[in-house]
């Protein structure tokens, strides 16, 4: 039972760690997307913070603690605009690079520490 349990897991793990990096950059790649007028910045932010979230739900499940921390820093900077249904201020944009730019760090360092542990 628990060899099966831990069998799954390491299927989740991989499956999201495998993701992991073009996960980050499809969020980083639609950054200049989430300001500006009209619903399509609101739509790009709500989907951004969709994605996000599943990060932070999943990262520190299957052992991404600083991964799912990093993650849960940029889904604040979504959180507000997600919840008003409106676009990112320049100042939420300028916070959310950093904290993508944290993120990726972060992830680079779990995702290191797993292949090197898988060696």
């Amino acid at each position: 039972m628990i060899a099966r349990f831990d069998q799954r897991l390491a299927t989740v793990r991989h499956r999201f760690s495998s993701t992991l990096e073009s996960k980050i950059a499809d969020i980083a790649a639609v950054l200049p997307h989430l300001t500006g007028e009209g619903h399509e910045a609101a739509q790009e932010v709500a989907e951004a913070y969709r994605r996000m979230h599943a990060i932070c739900g999943i990262a520190p499940t299957v052992g991404f603690a600083a991964t799912g921390n990093a993650a849960r820093a940029a889904e604040v900077v979504l959180l507000a605009a997600y919840l008003s249904n409106r676009a990112l201020s320049a100042n939420e944009v300028a916070t959310l690079r950093k904290s993508l730019g944290d993120l990726r760090v972060a992830a680079e360092r779990e995702l290191q520490l797993m292949y090197s542990r898988a060696m």
